[in-house]
Order: C-alpha cells, then structure tokens, then sequence
C-alpha cells in the first residue's frame, strides 16, 4: 500500500493555487512538496496544516492506493 496525493494537486488546480502558493498559506517547507511530488510519506502535521490551508477534509487531498503486484 502506498500514499497518492494526486488530490491534492486536482484541488490546487480547481482553487487555482500554485505550489508554491501552498508554501506560503499553509506554512510548510518546500522539502514537504518535493515529497509530496514523490508520493512519499509526510507528517500529519503538515497534512493538517494543508487542510486548514485550503479548508478542506483530508480524505480530499490524499489517499491510499493497493499496489498491483
């Protein structure tokens, strides 16, 4: 199983929102993105921040996705 925040670029580009207008509104690192970008793992901190950002849930901006094997 594996994290996918396909979402949350979907919501930014629905909100018109540049990444890295997210870094500012929400208050995280360029590092948290870049990883994001990679669909690694981040803190739920930072989920949390995003999703006062944005107002949203955070089912809205990721998931998890069962790998194919």
């Amino acid at each position: 199983m594996s994290v996918c925040y396909l979402k949350l670029w979907k919501l930014l580009l629905e909100k018109d929102i540049k990444r890295t207008d997210l870094i500012s509104i929400a208050g995280i690192s360029s590092n948290i993105v870049a990883k994001m970008g990679r669909n690694e793992y981040v803190a739920m901190e930072s989920l949390e921040k995003i999703c006062k950002a944005l107002k949203c849930d955070i089912s809205d901006i990721v998931e998890f996705v069962t790998e194919e094997e």
